[in-house]
């Protein structure tokens, strides 16, 4: 598929706006002339066509979207006539969280907490489906009047089973710096426990009006996120209420084990923040402290340089005293 433009006729789809492009694939408003309804159509960039890799990531992306169901999820429509590459996929009204976080920058605690507690139960479903979003970030949530959420581009998904697909570029790999998890940044495929941390982030973002890990480039938004601890949330907004922020920082661990181990136990604690104990968290009292990878890089090296000299010493004192 070379281009496409709006008013011409793709198979049984009208095409009438684009209304996105990505990295990979341009979407377009349609209509579906047997129904009448409006559909949302994701056409491959020609690169993405020729790439092998990124073509069966494509195709899986398909399959994941087809085989879930679920109103926080937005659904793939199968459709077995295409007469070329492409995704029929739900229209859905409404707007990005990131549109809604640009405009409001603070969102009331008891909004921001009803959303994550809708983005919860879509994870909770997606993870009993055996799939891990991986790319969870405001870009990927649609809101709609009512707040209810659905979760799209599952275009770097994992499914249970799957063989593992290998990309040339970071960003196709790992998901995006301000919202990817530790394990990812060390390499790890990651599972549900990725996506938690997350939309731990994106709590702390709607409350705080911004990403608890920064750097002037996404390398250093990945080693800040290994080295350091973010500000507190309620340094930024006192409105915040401890138990709030206890729960932000258990779905940010560093160490997936000491996360949340399911969405549903985010969303327990969401909904029960009376409940919620509150830690004596040395990230209270020691995010001021900063490591940088420089520091970490001398230090290596003087230990480096240490080594030599502890080495004569010994043989030394082995032979004086041997």
């Amino acid at each position: 598929m070379t281009s496409v433009h709006a008013g011409e006729q793709l198979d049984h789809y009208r095409i009438e706006e684009l209304v996105a492009r990505s990295g990979m694939a341009s979407i377009f408003r349609a209509t579906d002339l047997r129904t009448g309804r409006q559909v949302a159509i994701k056409i491959p960039h020609p690169d993405v066509e020729a790439d092998p890799v990124l073509y069966d990531r494509f195709k899986r992306e398909a399959e994941i979207g087809e085989s879930l169901n679920h109103p926080g999820v937005m659904k793939v429509l199968p459709d077995g006539g295409k007469s070329s590459i492409y995704m029929p996929m739900e229209w859905v009204n409404g707007r990005l969280l990131r549109q809604i976080v640009r405009e409001q920058r603070l969102l009331p605690p008891e909004r921001a907490v009803q959303i994550a507690i809708a983005i919860c139960d879509a994870l909770d479903y997606i993870h009993r489906n055996g799939v891990v979003h991986r790319d969870l970030k405001p870009e990927n949530i649609m809101v709609d009047d009512q707040d209810n959420v659905k979760l799209i581009d599952f275009g770097i998904a994992g499914q249970a089973g799957a063989r593992r697909l290998t990309f040339g570029k970071l960003s196709q790999v790992m998901g995006t710096a301000d919202y990817i998890s530790p394990e990812q940044v060390k390499g790890k495929r990651g599972d549900g426990r990725s996506d938690i941390y997350a939309l731990g982030v994106m709590l702390y973002e709607m409350l705080t009006g911004k990403t608890p890990f920064t750097g002037s480039n996404p390398f250093l938004v990945m080693n800040d996120r290994l080295l350091n601890n973010p500000i507190p949330p309620r340094e930024l907004n006192s409105a915040i209420s401890p138990q709030l922020q206890e729960v932000i920082y258990r779905a940010i661990e560093r160490e997936p084990h000491n996360r949340y181990s399911t969405a549903n136990e985010f969303a327990w604690d969401l909904e029960h923040l009376d409940e919620v104990g509150v830690a004596d968290r040395p990230e209270l009292r020691e995010w001021k402290k900063r490591r940088t990878p420089w520091l970490n890089r001398i230090l290596f090296y003087v230990a480096m340089a240490l080594i030599p000299i502890l080495v004569f010493g010994l043989l030394l004192y082995i032979a004086r005293h041997g």
